[in-house]
């Protein structure tokens, strides 16, 4: 496989992150969510994020998109407003190459470049071995795990919170 490029996402790459976001619906335990949602939703979310400023990326090989990851709010209360939280998502066939990884060191790059101090992982299944190993490599700790807190498959699935500073973190106050 070529390289990928990790770049900004766009409105013409949504189809694709639906249909990679479909697939983890259904068949994985990474996000909770059992109804896939649409192209029409999957756009409402898109533009809520570009709308609130946040970051958004596509890994694309020869203009193919096969993974995206973003960061949004963490909680909607103002006192939140320097903790992201992040989400990265692969076309199956590419897990275990390194692209994880990619999406999330530039994600975290762009996050601390535009003043955001923590980053929280909400992590699917505590059987998730990838995507706990990446935000591990990314300076990511362990903060918990909320035990059985999800119901997919006919199983209970644990969710994994990790955190991550970014920039200065918080040793300092921010001004604005």
């Amino acid at each position: 496989m070529s390289v990928p490029e990790i770049r900004s996402a766009t409105e013409a790459d949504l189809p694709a992150i639906t249909a990679i976001y479909e697939h983890a619906v259904r068949y994985g335990t990474a996000t909770f969510e059992l109804i896939p949602p649409d192209l029409s939703e999957m756009t409402r979310r898109f533009r809520g994020l570009m709308d609130g400023g946040f970051p958004y990326f596509v890994a694309a090989v020869e203009g193919r998109v096969i993974g995206y990851a973003y960061a949004g709010p963490y909680r909607p209360r103002p006192a939140y407003r320097f903790t992201v939280e992040n989400s990265v998502y692969l076309q199956p066939s590419t897990h275990r190459r390194g692209i994880g990884l990619q999406l999330m060191q530039r994600l975290i790059a762009e996050c601390e470049a535009r003043g955001y101090r923590q980053m929280i992982a909400v992590i699917g299944d505590s059987a998730n071995a990838g995507s706990v190993g990446v935000h591990t490599k990314c300076g990511f700790q362990m903060i918990g795990t909320h035990r059985n807190v999800g119901l997919k498959f006919g199983r209970w699935l644990d969710t994994v919170m990790m955190q991550r500073a970014l920039g200065e973190g918080g040793s300092t106050v921010p001004t604005s």
